[in-house]
């Protein structure tokens, strides 16, 4: 893959690739409004906050002058056409988690989560303090987007699912909703796997259509009423460990814009990488002690099972080591989170582990 190819991909694909030119920003007696685009339907707990927050927040900043008028999925465009919408120029900018753009370009999953990838922590390492940044900004330039880090729901879980998962072979013919590499990690196990919105992922569950899914953690995971349907759950997974959102703005929009006004959203992503993040911590225990009085099951997945996620998980990544752009990512995402891996061990969980001990937590 070469990045004429991907070029001509983005510009052919989607819905939004009909506008053929970028559309006209609106303007009001010097006032702008840039439209924001989502792959969240109004009302999803944390994912749809964490938008929210950022179009209210950079409308605030620039006392009116910089206005985002935010579309929730379905509103001007569906939820994964939201990228194609920005690089087209029918939306100015999109909030969304970029493992939803692999069919773009491989390396986008990592500014949002790969398999036995990086915590909230060390993904906010890598982008701010090592690189990861820089490359953030090198893959955008090849669609024509201004890209940042702009949230961050913490360690996902496993899953819910209508049948314990006692081996791997439990994976063979498993209906199971999961994006990203996590979709291809489980597709190497048997698994059928459908990369859903999550504004149909209840009705797909509670159909038949699926009989798993993936989503947040157990605030947004009860918001949604996953335990309605199913009381099996597994709170740790492989595939989502700290998965970051992103702002990403088409860049002939956000080149056109003052220099203060460009300065107000690459902050305003930054605060909403830290607010989305606590939100979902402050709220998570206490869903999850609800959600065990309500009837559902704790359960770990076996030694086996996490075995072959990664197996599964080491050949998915290994598969797009031809693209140039894509190795310089992993190399550099993975250096940064052995480093980080290394210090945190010594010091936070040995820390932390000690506290609980002595706290009897």
């Amino acid at each position: 893959m070469d990045r004429r190819s991907f070029l001509r991909k983005s510009a052919m694909g989607g819905t939004a690739a009909a506008a053929g030119a970028l559309a006209a920003p609106a303007y009001a007696q010097g006032r702008r409004t840039l439209t924001m685009v989502t792959t969240w339907s109004r009302g999803l707990a944390g994912v749809h906050d964490s938008a929210q927050y950022i179009a209210d927040r950079i409308t605030a900043a620039t006392d009116g002058q910089l206005t985002i008028d935010l579309k929730a999925a379905g509103e001007l465009v569906g939820a994964f056409e939201a990228f194609d919408a920005v690089t087209s120029g029918q939306a100015d900018m999109y909030h969304a988690a970029d493992y939803y753009f692999v069919g773009q370009h491989p390396a986008y999953p990592f500014y949002s989560s790969v398999p036995f990838g990086m915590t909230a922590l060390e993904l906010n390492t890598w982008y701010y303090h090592g690189g990861g940044q820089e490359l953030h900004d090198e893959l955008g330039q090849i669609f024509g987007l201004k890209s940042f880090l702009a949230g961050n729901t913490g360690s996902q879980t496993g899953g819910w699912y209508r049948n314990e998962i006692n081996s791997p072979e439990d994976f063979q013919g498993l209906k199971f909703r999961i994006p990203g590499q996590g979709g291809e990690v489980l597709s190497r196990l048997g698994a059928s796997v459908q990369n859903l919105p999550g504004g149909e992922v209840y009705q797909a569950l509670s159909s038949g259509a699926i009989d798993g899914t993936d989503w947040i953690g157990p605030w947004a995971d009860e918001a949604a009423g996953f335990q309605e349907i199913t009381k099996i759950y597994y709170p740790a997974g492989f595939a989502e460990p700290g998965p970051g959102l992103s702002l990403a703005t088409n860049r002939e929009v956000f080149d056109s814009l003052p220099q203060s006004h460009q300065t107000v959203i690459e902050q305003v992503a930054a605060a909403a990488n830290i607010w989305t993040w606590t939100l979902f911590q402050s709220n998570n225990a206490a869903a999850l002690q609800r959600l065990q009085s309500s009837g559902v099951q704790l359960l770990e997945f076996p030694e086996s099972v996490w075995e072959a996620f990664g197996r599964a998980s080491d050949e998915v990544q290994q598969q797009y080591m031809s693209d140039e752009l894509y190795k310089r990512v992993y190399d550099s995402y993975m250096a940064s989170m052995a480093d980080s891996a290394d210090w945190v061990g010594r010091s936070e969980d040995t820390y932390q582990a000690q506290r609980n001990r002595i706290l009897g937590n």
